[in-house]
């Protein structure tokens, strides 16, 4: 039973609609004769889908609409991606004056109906759907994976077929999943065993979705596959592996970064999609602010020193210091990175990928690189006290050094490597240049357009005073006369509004002041306070700026910067 028919049966059960009984047995008969569960209930218990509705809605307070009968609105059914639609059991299906009208399975679900309003950036209207509406909803979507999946399955297990046609079934099968990835453009791909199924789960925007369940009997299928990809060992099921395969779709290179991890019901599948269009990146296409940019780019054209940037997991860190890479890769320079793992391949550069069970860890490897007599440096990570130590005196010797470190803003890395045990007066004489970052969505340019703020985005603001006084403090006397932007929808961008992302950025270019504060060991309150007394503008003042310029939104600034 997946998630939301639990939720629909928990539903009819608690309010006394049908029977645990009759659900039980409902449940079973599905499984026997292969039919859906819905379908079963209501052959079990002579009851229609309108009477189900109807029960419903009566018992949650809101209105019934049958999906099958009603008509779709193509122009908003798509506003709600099909794996969100299907995880959810939430479907968007017309629009009237006062909003979208939204069918979901339990209406009283307040966070997703949240989640729904700040997505779709208008109002909703929720209605009590069925599970049987919900199905016949989804077969709207075209080329759903669960359509694809129920026609490679039937040519697996025909035993009529011959081994090589069943084998080039599960290649199909694991393409289809990969590319179906790609489409609902999510960061990773998640391939996970249990007792008696295999669960496939996609993570879009940061946010986990169940997309499709398999047979437990195509699990050996699966993992073999993905490890003749990935060119891991296929004889191998008691150790974690790594490895990585490259697939085209529309014309771009994805390279695919996986791991699989041995677990209680066998081999647990993690699949990073990660796009080669990230290597064509310049400085400017990631979105640093003019002045931000020349800071930038004076550091990285010094000799020696270190460039940190820092950034929780996910907030662009590697792609930025890649970007630095392409500028500095020339010919008449030696570069060597250690990374873990190598995200991109870079022609030109030596990099170097650390391998656990060689012993090669970032100290040991940073060691051995720096006898190989390179100009410029790059570090995956920064992660304990030697890694550091070894970096700095890199960088002590004439070697530039770019690194990445986890830290919340550019104030507080300074005292992380004190804390790791580096010499304050080695620290002040080393680094160049400090890049904190997040990563906003991009309002999609083909469907762009300004609006009138919401009784909502008014509420989030109050709840923002800092941001809001920031607003104020650009000459605005009132929030309304602010002109706001976001997405409308179209198909480009999927009817999301947003298509792309593009990071928010405070970069702390080291003063004479600032090196002083250092070797005093200045708590980063008062690093903080003295690099924008020296004009740095901060994540929050650079996420403000690209608010008014119309290339994101307000609801994304303060989502990556509330902390």
């Amino acid at each position: 039973m997946t998630p939301i028919e639990k939720k629909e049966s928990d539903l009819l059960v608690e309010h006394d609609i049908v029977s645990k009984d009759d659900i039980a047995a409902a449940k079973e008969e599905g499984e026997k004769q292969n039919k859906p569960f819905f379908d079963a209930l209501l052959a079990r218990t002579k009851l229609t889908e309108e009477k189900i509705g109807t029960a419903l809605s009566k018992a949650l307070g809101s209105s019934f609409c049958n999906l099958k009968a009603e008509h779709v609105d193509e122009g908003v059914f798509h506003l709600i991606p099909q794996v969100v639609a299907a995880s959810r059991g939430i479907i968007a299906f017309g629009r009237e004056k006062e909003g979208i009208s939204v069918g979901m399975i339990d209406p009283r679900d307040l966070e997703m109906r949240h989640f729904l309003e700040k997505r779709l950036s208008e109002p909703i209207i929720p209605c009590v759907i069925t599970l049987g509406g919900l199905s016949k909803a989804l077969k709207e979507y075209k080329g759903s994976l669960a359509e694809a999946f129920k026609n490679i399955y039937q040519r697996i297990k025909d035993t009529t077929l011959s081994r090589e046609q069943r084998d080039s079934a599960t290649v199909e099968l694991v393409d289809v999943i990969v590319r179906h990835g790609y489409i609902n453009r999510v960061s990773d791909i998640h391939i996970e065993p249990f007792s008696r199924k295999i669960l496939v789960r996609f993570r879009i925007d940061g946010v986990m979705h169940d997309v499709l369940e398999m047979p437990k009997e195509l699990s050996d299928l699966i993992v073999t596959r993905i490890k003749i990809l990935s060119r891991m060992r296929t004889d191998e099921h008691r150790a974690a592996q790594d490895g990585k395969f490259r697939f085209t779709a529309d014309g771009e290179q994805i390279d695919v970064r996986v791991s699989v991890v041995p677990v209680t019901y066998g081999e647990n599948i993690v699949m990073r999609l990660l796009s080669t269009k990230a290597q064509q990146f310049n400085l400017s296409d990631l979105g640093f602010a003019e002045q931000d940019l020349k800071k930038v780019q004076r550091a990285i054209k010094k000799p020696y020193g270190m460039v940190l940037v820092t950034g929780p997991t996910g907030s662009g860190k590697t792609t930025t210091v890649y970007a630095f890479l392409k500028i500095l890769n020339k010919r008449d320079v030696h570069i060597i990175t250690i990374e873990d793992p190598v995200e991109y391949d870079i022609e030109g550069v030596t990099q170097i990928q650390v391998d656990p069970k060689t012993n090669l860890t970032f100290a040991k490897g940073l060691r051995a690189i720096v006898r190989q007599d390179p100009d410029t440096i790059m570090v995956g990570e920064i992660r304990d006290a030697e890694t550091a130590g070894i970096a700095v005196n890199s960088a002590m010797t004439g070697h530039l050094v770019l690194s990445t470190l986890h830290a919340n803003d550019s104030a507080t890395t300074l005292p992380r490597m004190l804390d790791m045990g580096i010499e304050p007066f080695l620290l002040a004489t080393t680094v160049n240049i400090v890049v904190a970052q997040r990563l906003v969505r991009k309002i999609c340019e083909k469907c762009r357009e300004s609006y009138t703020i919401t009784t909502e985005e008014k509420r989030l603001l109050e709840e923002e005073p800092m941001l809001k006084e920031k607003i104020i403090a650009r000459g605005t006397k009132a929030i309304a006369q602010v002109r706001w932007y976001h997405g409308k929808g179209c198909g480009a961008c999927s009817h999301t509004g947003y298509r792309g992302r593009l990071g928010i950025y405070e970069v702390m270019e080291l003063s004479e002041k600032t090196r002083e504060a250092i070797l005093r060991r200045a708590p980063s309150e008062e690093l903080m306070e003295l690099a924008v007394k020296e004009g740095m503008t901060t994540m929050l003042d650079d996420g403000l700026e690209k608010i008014f310029l119309g290339t994101t939104t307000l609801h994304e600034v303060i989502r990556v910067t509330r902390t």
